[in-house]
This record gives structure tokens, sequence and C-alpha cells, in this order.
């Protein structure tokens, strides 16, 4: 007798790489899928010209990655650092997968990259990053990789018709 795997469960390895403006479509597929935009402060109906956009300005202050499985677009990361000389030494971390892509480990490997750019190539010393108080999995898999709750925002997000707590995380490394 087997037993079946279920998909949730199914480790998945990820081709890592920059982000390309032929990605803004893939990725404005991804931005709209419900369990993206529930775990995100985005809003519905993206387009893709605001993608191809936002690809088009990130400059040499965000390191934007994307995952890839068989040739298919499934999440994207990005570091974004500060701009203020006084606020140089800190990165901002944005994650997002496919719906069908959560809990194969392509949220951890798009984290492990940025985490080792932030380290060894942008000596950053703080990254930080707001996730919804009641997205579990995005907090388990943040905390496995060092970061710590700092604070609450209480009711600062909008999803559903609802306002939801959110949480700023960081990790530190001084």
């Amino acid at each position: 007798m087997t037993t079946a795997t279920s998909p949730s469960s199914e480790k998945a390895q990820p081709q890592l790489r920059a982000v390309r403006p032929s990605d803004a479509e893939a990725l404005c597929a991804i931005f709209n899928m419900p369990g993206f935009r529930w775990g995100t402060l985005r809003m519905p109906f993206e387009m893709v010209e605001q993608v191809e956009r936002r690809i088009a300005k990130s400059g040499q202050e965000t390191t934007w990655i994307v995952a890839e499985v068989d040739g298919k677009v499934v999440g994207d990361g990005r570091l974004i650092g500060q701009s203020s000389p006084r606020r140089a030494h800190i990165g901002e971390i944005n994650i997002g997968l496919d719906d069908a892509f959560v809990g194969k480990g392509i949220g951890s490997a798009i984290l492990e990259a940025l985490l080792d750019v932030a380290d060894n190539w942008r000596a950053l010393k703080r990254v930080e990053l707001t996730v919804y108080a009641d997205n579990e999995p995005a907090i388990r898999l943040y905390t496995r990789h060092g970061f710590e709750v700092e604070g609450r925002h209480v009711k600062a997000g909008f999803t559903d018709g609802e306002y939801h707590d959110l949480l700023a995380m960081a990790r530190l490394r001084f």
C-alpha cells in the first residue's frame, strides 16, 4: 500500500534568479491570487503594466529575485535597502508565492538567498518586515530564520472587509 503525499508537503527545488522585465505577466498573475493577496497589503486586480513599472523602477538599492520551478515563475522576493545614510544598515524584505506552491520550501529558499545578500554583499545589520499577525506559516518561516517580533500594529491592515493586526519583525546582526 502506498501513501499519497499531500501536495503542500512536497518540497520543490526552485531555481532562483534576478527578476526580468519579461516576468511581469507571471508575477502579476501571482500577485492577483487570493492566497497571495490575503497575506499582503496589495490591492486586488493589479495590472501587468503596474508590475512592469515596478520592475523598471527598481534600482541598485533593491535585490529582486524570482523562484522558478520547471521554468514557471512561482514566487518572488525583494530586499530593499534604505537610501537614507543614517538608515543604510537596514533592509526590508517582501516575499510572495504562487498559491499552489506554499509550504514547499520555496519561501525558505527565497528568504535564505535574500539574507545571504543582506549579510555577505550589503553588510546589512538589520533586516525587517511586516506580516499579518494571523499569518502563522509566514511567521514560522521568519522565526526559523532568526526574525523576532518587535511590535504589533493594531488594526493596521485591511483585508476582506476587516481590520487586522500586523507584526513588525526584524533580524539583527550586530
